[in-house]
């Protein structure tokens, strides 16, 4: 039997892979400590369509519709959509449910590309607000207020603002006071959660998104509770969204087949977020607490997890190898798998999924490989590139128009005809529009020899890059 795939899958599932990675639900554990195994041993059974008894999720009105409600009632909006398309659809119908053709959207310009990706669907003018960016480490840190305010004042046009809360990192923000400004200005607040679907199971955590006055918010609840990957849900509150036009969206935009499978591990995590969600967050938060208080006697290793505390980044400086070389040692001799690397780090999403000894096991293999690998080199700074390339064609604009591939040094200066995006997390540095600098091709080339993955452009070598014929 040739089956690639399920070869590799079968493998990585019998090598008992320790996960600091999404999605939540670790490889499985969660259901087995929970008793749900003997309900998902036979999954695959429950693999049907539209018949008598399983309702349409485009028009819900049976079990479908009272899983929605209950997911509403637990994550306190008044009205829940799930999706099977990822989080990508929740924020394609967001953005074109609250902006009309050429109409602006404020955006975080380290949002994730299916924002952008909307706007060239939608044919709707980003406008973005510049990131905060830690030059220790290369983590983005979010937006600060009075960037979004100024932004605000300077397009008061603009029909809608956009922002991801918390980061990839964890990072937040006073997200109360900028969706309060935006109501003034009559604006609709859209939320990208999707590495925020836990912070409502403890005090102890960030606010969520609903808490403080978003009108839209999107959450993948397969990165951090326990779902199937590709399962996500929107929420909508308040009078300000037409929620009937969300749904007209999402049945445009989303498969006409959905996974009952996805949305089986959809109603599964919300059981579990609602019966045993609190009691779990409690024990991850302190077996992190126990983890980030040992590694202090590392003199090695920095530990950073402010904000929500779920998210660990491990910088790797002072043992003189880079994020990329941490992450290959750990997966090949220690069988952890981290979420991403980058220059200067590694970063663990925790779940409640994760159990104390899946920290017993990176804390030994930390340890281990400060002794063992540690090196005497400098780690050089790399500076991430700060400015925010001037746009001259809208993304529809540029999508549109005639391209033509060139050497990559020699696009400086031309306008950008594709993506050029960092992965993971999927942030566009460069996007459809706007004009190539030698600031960010010297950055990506740099970064790509050092071991990060560039997505979105065609050329994977990074030799050549596609920009708008003019």
């Amino acid at each position: 039997m040739d089956t690639s795939i399920i070869d590799k899958l079968k493998e990585i599932v019998d090598t008992n892979l320790i996960s600091f990675h999404m999605p939540g639900h670790k490889l499985g554990k969660v259901y087995d400590k929970l008793g749900y195994s003997d309900i998902l041993k036979n999954i695959y059974k429950m693999d049907t369509t539209e018949i008598d008894g399983t309702d349409n999720l485009h028009s819900p009105d049976g079990i479908i519709k009272k899983s929605q409600e209950r997911a509403s009632k637990v994550f306190k909006s008044k009205h829940t959509y799930y999706l099977v398309n990822g989080s990508t659809c929740g924020i394609q119908g967001a953005i074109m449910a609250s902006c009309l053709p050429k109409d602006k959207i404020i955006v975080n310009r380290d949002c994730h590309q299916s924002v952008i990706n909307s706007c060239i669907l939608g044919d709707i003018e980003p406008v973005y607000i510049r990131p905060k960016i830690n030059i220790q480490t290369n983590i983005i840190e979010g937006i600060e207020r009075q960037d979004v305010i100024d932004t605000i004042d300077n397009n008061l046009d603009a029909k809608a603002i956009l922002v991801t809360y918390p980061t990839y990192y964890g990072k937040t923000y006073d997200l109360k006071k900028i969706c309060d400004y935006a109501h003034e200005k009559n604006m609709v607040v859209i939320v990208d959660e999707a590495h925020g679907s836990h912070l409502g199971l403890s005090d102890k955590l960030p606010k969520t998104a609903l808490e403080q006055g978003a009108d839209i918010v999107i959450q993948s609840t397969h990165k951090t509770l326990p779902s199937f990957t590709q399962s996500s849900m929107i929420h909508i509150q308040g009078n300000r969204v037409d929620i009937d036009k969300i749904g007209q969206i999402l049945r445009i935009i989303e498969s006409s087949s959905p996974s009952y499978v996805l949305m089986s591990s959809l109603d599964l995590a919300v059981d579990i977020y609602e019966s045993k969600g609190e009691l779990l967050m409690n024990e991850l938060l302190l077996n992190i607490d126990i983890f980030t208080n040992d590694m202090k006697d590392n003199e090695f290793i920095d530990v950073f997890n402010e904000d929500d505390k779920t998210k660990i980044f491990i910088s790797t400086k002072k043992m003189g190898i880079t994020g990329y070389e941490l992450e290959k040692i750990l997966r090949q001799k220690y069988n952890v798998q981290v979420e991403l690397a980058n220059y200067y780090g590694v970063l663990l999403i925790c779940t409640i999924g994760n159990e104390i000894e899946d920290f017993n096991i990176i804390k030994k293999a930390l340890n281990d490989i400060s002794k063992n690998f540690h090196s005497e080199k400098t780690i050089e700074t790399i500076q991430y590139p700060m400015s925010i390339p001037l746009k001259v064609l809208s993304p529809r604009e540029a999508f549109y128009k005639p391209k033509k591939r060139v050497k990559i040094y020699e696009s400086i200066g031309k306008i950008c005809g594709e993506y050029v995006i960092p992965y993971p997390p999927g942030i566009s540095l460069l996007s459809p529009g706007e004009i190539i600098t030698k600031e960010i091709i010297d950055y990506i080339l740099l970064c790509n020899e050092k071991g990060m993955n560039v997505s979105g452009i065609k050329d994977s070598s990074l030799q050549f890059i596609e920009i708008v014929v003019d």
